[in-house]
């Protein structure tokens, strides 16, 4: 049932689908939790964004953390997948896998940059339903990338078993710092993020080495 008076003296809400409307909320509440955290973010912030009033919010939602799941699960599937796709091109002439993947994630990310914290959110209420979804999808993605260097590890020889965890690991933070990196930096493109990545990994082997350029 919705609420009562809703809309009065708020152009752009009375009379608005109520799908158009959801979408809006989603929207803007991907945007909210993404920028500051599970934690700081509140309803009221989200339905002041859209143009709505709390009650509406809450009786299309729920509470907050119903919210955030079904700003969760559509972030989780698109990244997932991106890297999945990504990891399928198998086509003459492709870039390494990590470029792929890089690539694929500005592509899927252009425009909604911080839906990366969506799912990567470290403020979520630890044992809640909230943090053990978003471990799920985070999960399915390192699965992904853990397949996709174990190639990398099999050509360097004989490993830790380990290696291809600790790699995951150091996968998920290059990503999460490239990403944050971007965000601050507003006017470099998926195109621009890619060519920058592609420096950056072609130059990887020096830099671990503890090479440098002496001329």
């Amino acid at each position: 049932m919705t609420t009562s008076g809703e809309g009065a003296g708020r152009a752009g809400t009375k009379g608005v689908p109520r799908a158009v409307r959801e979408r809006q909320i989603l929207a803007a509440a991907t945007g909210e939790f993404g920028r500051h955290g599970y934690e700081a973010t509140t309803m009221a912030a989200v339905a002041a964004r859209v143009g709505v009033t709390k009650p509406l919010l809450h009786h299309y939602f729920g509470g907050k953390q119903d919210l955030y799941l079904a700003c969760l699960d559509p972030v989780g599937d698109r990244l997932l997948t991106a890297v999945r796709t990504a990891l399928a091109d198998r086509s003459p002439g492709a870039p390494p896998t990590a470029l792929r993947v890089l690539s694929a994630l500005f592509t899927t990310l252009d425009g909604r940059r911080e839906d990366w914290f969506v799912l990567y959110d470290t403020t979520l209420p630890p044992g809640s339903e909230a943090a053990r979804r978003a471990a799920h999808h985070r999960a399915a993605v390192d699965a992904l990338a853990t397949t996709g260097t174990a190639a990398l590890l099999d050509a360097a020889g004989p490993a830790d078993p380990l290696d291809a965890d600790a790699l995951a690991y150091a996968w998920r933070g290059l990503c999460t710092a490239l990403v944050r990196w971007w965000i601050r930096h507003p006017g470099e493109s998926p195109d621009d993020m890619t060519r920058r990545c592609a420096r950056l990994l072609a130059a990887g082997p020096a830099l671990l080495a503890g090479g440098t350029a002496t001329g």
